[in-house]
């Protein structure tokens, strides 16, 4: 049994809207439309500005990631990621893994640093996990994300050099 990240491809797109749409829906980690349509939800998560990445375990995808610059100009040198998994994957450190790869892809296309903008505080796991992997949280935005359950919730600002 062996984990594998590769790039996805248009083929992979049916086992990528199986992971991002339940997330999206649950409206409680990314700050996206509950009802966005599967088109949009893959155009964003596949968009043309972002290499997007699947992990799978012995051939069944887990988990999904992008890796794009932050901004353009002259914060093109940060990179940003999205990451996503499997509802029955959590646990298994598909996260830790991807989070590996994008450290080391990051790396190999020049950026200097990476950064993720919109944290929900209440991703503990999340939260966790990336301050594992030397990102301090050099922003906390009161209230910014309304949370299905909990209300309204702070958002974190993650930053890290590479």
């Amino acid at each position: 049994m062996s984990l594998r990240i590769r790039h996805a491809d248009g083929a992979d797109h049916a086992g990528i809207a199986q992971i991002i749409l339940p997330v999206i829906r649950a409206g409680e980690t990314y700050a996206l439309n509950r009802d966005l349509p599967e088109a949009e939800a893959l155009a964003y998560w596949t968009g043309a500005d972002r290499e997007t990445f699947v992990a799978e375990w012995d051939g069944a995808m887990l988990g999904t990631y992008y890796l794009r610059a932050n901004q353009a100009g002259g914060g093109a040198h940060v990179a940003n990621c999205g990451f996503m998994t499997e509802a029955a994957a959590s646990g298994r450190g598909i996260a830790r893994a991807m989070c590996a790869h994008a450290l080391d892809r990051a790396r190999a296309r020049g950026f200097a640093a990476m950064q993720f903008n919109f944290v929900v505080s209440t991703n503990v796991r999340a939260v966790r996990l990336w301050h594992s992997f030397g990102f301090d949280t050099v922003g906390r935005l009161p209230g910014a994300f309304r949370h299905p359950g909990l209300g309204e919730v702070d958002a974190l600002v993650m930053f890290r050099r590479l």
